[in-house]
């Protein structure tokens, strides 16, 4: 089974990024967490994106804030799939910049980038990146979605009533 790698820029990241984590802990895939600053940390930075697949890492998650730098820079020097996670941070211009920062890649260097904030759907889309080769996986993501199923028509039937 495939292992995720969950970075974010700093500390203060980490409560949106818990969201990806547990969704992954949900799905019974390992995580390996870790802070890799684009502007602070670059020489981390350049080891984690050279080395992460070594590792065996599938699929890195990177929520940054800000001018949201480190999902673009992981992505250009790693093989793995990347998804960028814009975090509205205290320095940030309503979520805009960092959404913009990690959207607007040139060819040649995608990130998958999910909503302002949205570490759950990232992980998500990790484990479905694992689960198109991991049947375990797949069986696990299938039941999540039946469960999301389930929920809007027990939702519906109590609006009824």
């Amino acid at each position: 089974m495939g292992k995720v790698g969950i970075i974010m820029g700093s500390k203060s990241d980490l409560p949106v990024m818990q969201d990806a984590i547990d969704i992954l802990q949900g799905f019974d895939i390992e995580t390996e967490v870790d802070i890799v600053s684009a502007h602070r940390t670059p020489e981390k930075l350049f080891d984690y994106s050279k080395n992460a697949h070594s590792r065996g890492i599938s699929v890195i998650i990177a929520g940054a804030g800000g001018a949201a730098h480190l999902p673009g820079m992981v992505a250009s020097m790693s093989p793995l799939p990347v998804i960028g996670v814009p975090v509205k941070s205290s320095n940030s211009i309503d979520g805009w910049d960092s959404i913009l920062s990690i959207l607007q890649m040139p060819g040649g260097v995608p990130v998958a980038t999910v909503a302002l904030n949205g570490a759950k759907n990232a992980g998500i889309l990790a484990a479905q990146i694992i689960g198109s080769s991991d049947k375990c996986v797949l069986d696990k993501i299938l039941a999540y979605k039946e469960g999301l199923k389930l929920k809007v028509i027990d939702s519906s039937k109590d609006l009824k009533k």
